[in-house]
């Protein structure tokens, strides 16, 4: 007997199987609806007439962009790149992940899009950090930077520099190489710097510098990208004691389950994307339909790690 699938259901399914940026993406708004929700029973129980973003939500989510903020409270660093305020911030910044993700991911592994996201709001922070310490005009605005605008720049900037010749359509219509999209994105930026208009014009520009970085020399061990996987790996191996190797013995006395070198990790990885980058080519010149049913489980089973 078929059951409909519920709201939630949907919901669960797209999360677990929507790809690495359908998650952020639902990281995001449940953070957002989160602090709403909270924000506005918060400020009716309130007879103080203290806010509850500045004194409560700010310190926790944002990253505060002055020297001794930042100090105080180092983690703004990592969760201001899942926190909006504004109902429109999130929105237009949601719509760009959905589509650059998307696209990020039909190149690299949800692996690769993750830690683009959080190394680009890394760099987007620390740049804005700098800029303020050394520009007294940024001094004078807000020292509370939030939002996912520079990890969303990395994604799109490294797509952008790693295959600078794919066209999108711009308004749906007007076909446009993606290299020129994101040095206008960049030039808009750096033209913005010094206007005091609430955007985090560094921040973006820190996410740039990321996701230019991360595709060069993008399956050698000292890419950017690859460094930040094994770091991760290695912080999740101290958590999970299942991960420790363990000698397996085969016929014939050979052993298996040792922790494989940078240069296995990487040759894998090279391995992996020239297939991938093989197949997308065979995709652009004669569509999908002309792979063959193992290409089509390569490339279904890359886009779910």
């Amino acid at each position: 007997m078929h059951t409909e699938r519920t709201f939630l259901d949907d919901i669960k399914y797209q999360f677990k199987h929507g790809g690495m940026f359908m998650r952020l993406i639902f990281i995001n708004i449940v953070v957002f609806l989160a602090i709403r929700i909270v924000g506005v029973f918060v400020d009716l129980s309130s007879s103080t007439g203290s806010s509850f973003m500045s004194d409560i939500i700010n310190p926790i989510f944002a990253l505060q962009a002055d020297a001794y903020g930042f100090i105080t409270h180092p983690w703004g660093l990592f969760t201001s790149m899942f926190t909006h305020y504004d109902f429109l911030h999130l929105a237009f910044n949601m719509i760009f992940l959905f589509f650059v993700g998307k696209m990020f991911e039909q190149l690299f592994d949800q692996r690769r899009l993750l830690y683009t996201y959080l190394l680009g709001g890394i760099f987007g922070g620390i740049l804005e950090i700098i800029a303020h310490a050394l520009f007294p005009k940024l001094q004078m605005s807000s020292d509370f930077v939030i939002g996912a605008s520079g990890s969303i720049m990395a994604i799109f900037v490294a797509i952008a520099f790693y295959r600078p010749n794919l066209k999108v359509n711009l308004f749906g219509i007007l076909p446009v190489r993606i290299i020129i999209l994101a040095g206008l994105y960049i030039l808009s930026d750096i033209l913005g710097m010094g206007d005091m208009d609430g955007t985090a014009h560094f921040a973006h520009i820190g996410g740039a510098i990321l996701g230019m970085l991360s595709v060069q020399n993008v399956h050698s061990s000292s890419n950017i990208v690859l460094r930040a996987e094994k770091f991760g790996n290695w912080i999740k191996s101290l958590f999970n004691r299942s991960s420790q190797p363990r000698m397996k013995v085969k016929k014939g006395g050979q052993t298996t389950g040792r922790p494989k070198s940078d240069e296995q990790f990487v040759a894998e990885a090279k391995e992996r994307q020239d297939t991938i980058d093989k197949i997308l080519d065979k995709i652009s010149k004669s569509g999908y339909e002309s792979l063959s049913k193992k290409e089509k489980e390569f490339l279904f089973n890359q886009s779910k790690k």
